[in-house]
């Protein structure tokens, strides 16, 4: 019956015995297996055959020092194999005493522990690669937030002087629309956020849960990378944020395409929290020549309004169309909702600056002033609103690339 005892541990075991200079008396096939050297190879060879170069050497002086005191060793070992592969044991080296109380032997009873031990230090390393990405983009926010003040001081000193230069109104008024949109702004950063951390939290639980449970490398991987790709989307909301209120911005040729798509940017998570779908529709290669950040101004004032007057009625089904299309020289810009209209006694009103339909809690009544001034000023167009029979419809024309100075000439002749 011992017999059975010993073939059933040398089966699902890695099991070596050697004498008291540490040399192989015996290996099972398990030993064989896992370090690729013959059974010829490691009878009669020293134990250290499989000892890993990087091991210390204190760890064998203190396992000599255990052994020899006639003590059993336990602990978790590297090791390298014939082809210089790695493996780790989890190993048990036990005295054999003679009857007169001598060591005799010794035996060591192994089991593998690769997987484990490489799954571990895998997530280990992911973890310090998170905890490094955590700490770069917390720089990435603090820097930007000084950046941020670093902009609004500027934007400051820059109303004081328009101020005591007693300039033309209209330039006062354009300060105060950047002011009542950078509060909006910092209102849509919050939404944008607010998800991508409740996801980051959840993503880190389940990377713990995952190792403690050890779960596949693939499905650690996977999660490890849903951790990367919530960080990377909140640093390219700042980075969108930023460039929306740079100060050092110059005319270029842009497609209108790309300025609406740097608006939603900014407000679509807004747009998602009060249930508003988004269709956008129509010509995506309409060029035209100015500063791309104004006309995205134009955009946001408009998708602003539009968000905040379905917020005074209950309808569903809410939806916002944005059309581009071409008429002869001039992109045409279609901008429609079915939030019930606008006021018929406001309409003639609704450019005004300081006019506005809403409580005084919601707005400056400078959006729609800004946004004639800018596609007016900036882009020799025109903006009108009118109401469909779903609700308001403004119509923004801009000349095409190339066309500025042929519709100048027609309007001076």
């Amino acid at each position: 019956m011992l017999q059975q005892y010993v073939d059933a541990i040398e089966s699902s075991n890695i099991v070596s015995r050697t004498d008291v200079d540490g040399i192989i008396t015996f290996v099972n096939e398990e030993f064989c297996r896992i370090s690729g050297y013959s059974r010829e190879e490691l009878i009669g060879a020293n134990h250290n055959i499989v000892r890993h170069p990087d091991v210390p050497a204190s760890n064998f002086k203190r396992l000599w020092e255990t052994i020899l005191d006639k003590k059993t060793y336990k602990a978790t070992v590297k090791n390298r194999a014939k082809d210089g592969s790695t493996f780790y044991v989890n190993t048990t080296i036990v005295p054999i005493l003679d009857e007169a109380g001598a060591i005799h032997e010794f035996v060591a009873i192994r089991y593998d522990v690769t997987q484990e031990v490489e799954l571990r230090m895998r997530l280990e390393r992911q973890e310090r690669e998170l905890e490094s990405l955590n700490r770069n983009l917390e720089e990435r926010v603090r820097a930007q937030t000084r950046e941020l003040q670093e902009l609004n001081r500027r934007l400051e000193e820059r109303v004081r002087e328009e101020i005591a230069k007693n300039e033309e109104k209209q330039k006062m008024l354009l300060w105060q629309s950047r002011f009542a949109s950078l509060g909006q702004m910092s209102a849509n950063i919050a939404h944008q956020w607010r998800q991508p951390l409740t996801e980051l939290n959840l993503s880190l639980y389940h990377l713990k849960t995952a190792l403690d449970a050890q779960k596949s490398p693939q499905e650690i991987d996977t999660l490890y990378a849903q951790s990367r790709q919530i960080i990377r989307s909140m640093s390219q909301t700042i980075e969108d944020f930023m460039g929306f209120f740079r100060p050092d911005r110059k005319r270029s040729d842009f497609y209108i395409h790309d300025s609406l798509q740097d608006a939603l940017a900014l407000i679509r998570k807004a747009l998602e929290k009060e249930r508003i779908e988004l269709r956008i529709e129509g010509d995506r290669d309409l060029k035209i020549s100015g500063i791309p950040n104004e006309l995205t101004q134009v955009f946001l004032n408009l998708l602003q309004n539009a968000k905040e007057a379905f917020t005074r009625q209950e309808e569903t089904g809410r939806w916002v169309r944005i059309h581009l299309s071409r008429d002869e020289r001039f992109a045409v810009i279609v901008v429609e909702d079915n939030a019930g209209g606008i006021p018929e006694e406001s309409l003639e009103r609704i450019f005004e600056p300081y006019f506005s339909t809403k409580h005084s809690s919601q707005g400056t009544g400078l959006g729609l002033f800004m946004s004639r001034m800018i596609v007016q000023k900036s882009f020799q167009g025109s903006i009108r609103a009118l109401n469909s029979l779903r609700g308001a419809l403004f119509v923004i024309k801009i000349p095409l690339l190339g066309e500025e100075e042929r519709i100048q000439e027609d309007v001076n002749e």
